[in-house]
């Protein structure tokens, strides 16, 4: 588990990431990084889009079920 503040710069609120953090994530400064909210009520930060990855999910599982069609058309 990670902690970190949370600060005032300007007018917003930001969180401040240590170097593990940002090494758990495997994301460096300046990437984009996704929050969440989670089935907890908590967030989630990750470094993938959950949207692509679940299309990526559902087209892997339509490629798995049509393989010998799709390679008759190739």
């Amino acid at each position: 588990m990670f902690q970190t503040k949370v600060r005032k710069v300007g007018n917003s609120s930001v969180v401040t990431m240590s170097s593990e953090m940002l090494a758990a994530l495997d994301v460096k400064d300046g990437d984009t990084v996704y929050v969440t909210r989670s089935d907890d009520k908590g967030l989630k930060i990750s470094a993938h889009d959950p949207d692509v990855v679940a299309a990526l999910e559902a087209a892997e599982r339509v490629m798995d079920e049509n393989r010998d069609l799709l390679q008759a058309l190739a």
